[in-house]
């Protein structure tokens, strides 16, 4: 039955879904690399203005958080200088804003994932209401893992409406992960994100994967990817970041 399901579900390549869209916003990809080793995480940020594109990522910690490149050109720290991702224990946040500071912190007081992210809203620009996307790794003693998705975005762009989706997966398959974004593509207003998070190929070399995907961001609005793979067997971590400017 389950072969039967999975033959039914259309996996997307990701490098040419990024390429196909010159503006997918924020994005998170989660899941398990091909030779079933390492659990993978990836999160790229994207921008029009010049205040986005003002951006790198820098580690901090065990985790990584955005800072002005050019700090005398910073407009407005609002919604775009947070920490995309840290570490609680055994478990790893990615978002696109600073709930991952909620998630950590309300987790850390036993709440789960999606009690901690019912604190929360889609973020205040309207017109765009950009949807908050939200990821957590959760590693287990046994040398697996499994992993959740979340995504919190306006009712058609109506601000008094929150629309609240969690997805979760349990035992990744190797070779597989599922990709979360902001928006479906450019425009203005910017139209949310919609579906659930597409299937996508993981391969098992982490600078290939960081690679494939920044070569993949469209050349004018891609400014940083953060991509880590943690082995599941030993724990240890290996990262990379890409930053467009340097």
């Amino acid at each position: 039955m389950l072969s039967e399901r999975k033959s039914k579900m259309k996996k997307t390549d990701i490098y040419q879904e990024l390429s196909s869209n010159a503006y997918p916003g924020r994005g998170i990809i989660i899941g398990r690399s091909a030779d079933g080793k390492n659990a993978v995480a990836a999160y790229f940020i994207m921008g029009r203005s010049s205040n986005s594109r003002n951006r790198i990522f820098v580690e901090d910690g065990d985790g990584i958080r955005t800072q002005a490149f050019d700090p005398s050109k910073l407009e407005d720290p609002h919604l775009i200088i947070y920490a995309p991702v840290r570490v609680l224990g055994n478990k790893t946040i990615v978002t696109n804003g600073d709930q991952t500071d909620t998630i950590y912190e309300l987790m850390n007081q036993q709440l789960t994932f999606e009690q901690s992210l019912r604190t929360r809203e889609f973020e205040d620009d309207a017109p765009n209401y950009t949807p908050r996307i939200s990821g957590i790794i959760k590693t287990t003693d046994d040398g697996g893992f499994n992993f959740a998705m979340s995504i919190l975005k306006s009712d058609n762009g109506d601000p008094s409406s929150c629309l609240r989706y969690t997805y979760s997966y349990n035992h990744p398959h190797a070779g597989e992960g599922r990709f979360i974004h902001t928006y479906m593509s450019d425009g203005d207003p910017l139209p949310s994100f919609e579906g659930e998070p597409k299937l996508v190929e993981i391969p098992s070399d982490l600078d290939e994967f960081a690679n494939g995907l920044w070569e993949s961001l469209n050349e004018d609005n891609k400014v940083s990817l953060f991509v880590r793979f943690i082995n599941l067997e030993n724990g240890e971590v290996k990262s990379k970041i890409i930053n467009k400017n340097v």
